[in-house]
């Protein structure tokens, strides 16, 4: 278990606005619609039985030498269907409190993210499929047939690719025998790399392409909930531990992979046994025979960035490192603090 920080409540003026009374219910079938995936069965918060959750401001990433280095800080987040039934306020509060520079939100439509960064005071570009990205900084909308923005950050221009890749057929049900999405069972590694790349592979090589041709000379980093586990996780140890059914080199994880790309958490946290860092789902208890508890959210970087902390945010100590109650959605979010090089004219415009 890894030591949490217990997360405040929120002051009763932050909680005299009825926020549920101003966002209105979104189905499922209004997502899908406006281009996000529905995602698998889960059981809705219940935004009416309690308050929403605020976040204790989280202290700020400790800062380096100016002339040598500058301090970034990343979360992804899915909100589940746009924070729907009251849970808006909870999502907010996280995002405001994590001191992130840099946000990548799932299941977020133009509104709702519109609506946040009001709230904020944030800058925000929607890529498309309900992933906003969203910052204190100034973003650069991507080229025309592009997901990839460029982030100014005090320290130097970031490539930021926010995604969320198809929920289904989903594989890891597929090889439990799951039923769900009418996918048909898989029986061996093979048919699970199979499915997966027919399933999101051409996402995964289009977005990869575009992140090494753009992202040449700049510190890149992708994030957001891709819907498929890594081959870190589904190792031969975890299947002979029963962690998972088998050994699966996911063919989304090694892509990146091969294309430069590094795991932020997995590289601080090489262990996949002693620290899961499971994000789907917090609503499903561990050994819950209709789901499958794994980690499906991540951040890739690439180039002259070096992770120095990884956190989960979610709804327990046993579970995560910054703790929210009530959590107010079906995915944990990922915290992650990088180091960077100051570029030139950043290191002139603060005198190093």
């Amino acid at each position: 278990m890894s030591s949490a920080v217990s997360i405040a409540p929120p002051r009763a003026a932050e909680l005299a606005r009825s926020e549920q009374a101003e966002l209105p219910s979104v189905s499922a079938t209004d997502v899908s619609r406006s281009g996000l995936a529905p995602e698998r069965p889960r059981r809705l918060f219940d935004g009416a039985s309690s308050p929403p959750p605020t976040l204790r401001a989280l202290t700020p990433p400790r800062r380096s030498s100016p002339s040598e280095r500058g301090d970034l800080r990343v979360l992804s987040l899915n909100i589940q269907l746009n924070g729907d039934s009251g849970r808006l306020p909870g999502i907010i509060g996280i995002i405001r409190n994590s001191g992130a520079d840099l946000v990548g939100l799932q299941e977020c439509s133009a509104d709702t993210a519109n609506r946040i960064a009001r709230e904020l005071g944030y800058n925000v570009v929607q890529t498309g499929g309900g992933t906003p990205v969203l910052s204190p900084h100034r973003i650069e909308p991507p080229p025309p047939g592009r997901r990839g923005v460029i982030v100014r950050h005090p320290s130097g221009e970031v490539l930021f690719m926010n995604l969320h890749l198809a929920h289904a057929p989903y594989q890891p049900f597929q090889l439990l025998r799951i039923p769900y999405a009418d996918a048909p069972f898989l029986n061996t590694e093979a048919e699970a790399i199979a499915a997966a790349i027919a399933t999101r592979g051409g996402d995964v090589d289009d977005a990869v392409t575009e992140l090494s041709n753009r992202g040449a000379r700049l510190p890149t980093i992708a994030v957001g909930d891709f819907n498929q586990p890594s081959h870190l996780d589904w190792t031969e140890a975890a299947a002979r531990m029963r962690r998972h059914p088998l050994r699966v080199r996911w063919p989304e994880s090694t892509a990146f992979a091969r294309a430069g790309f590094n795991d932020a958490y997995r590289t601080l946290f090489p262990d996949a046994i002693a620290k899961p860092g499971f994000t789907w789902t917090p609503k499903t208890a561990p050994d819950d025979p209709k789901d499958h508890h794994d980690r499906i959210d991540f951040v890739y970087y690439r180039g002259s960035l070096t992770p120095t902390r990884a956190r989960i945010i979610g709804e327990s100590a046993a579970t995560s490192d910054i703790v929210v109650h009530p959590y107010p959605t079906d995915h944990r979010g990922l915290l992650i603090d990088f180091t960077l090089p100051l570029s030139a004219g950043a290191t002139a415009a603060i005198g190093g």
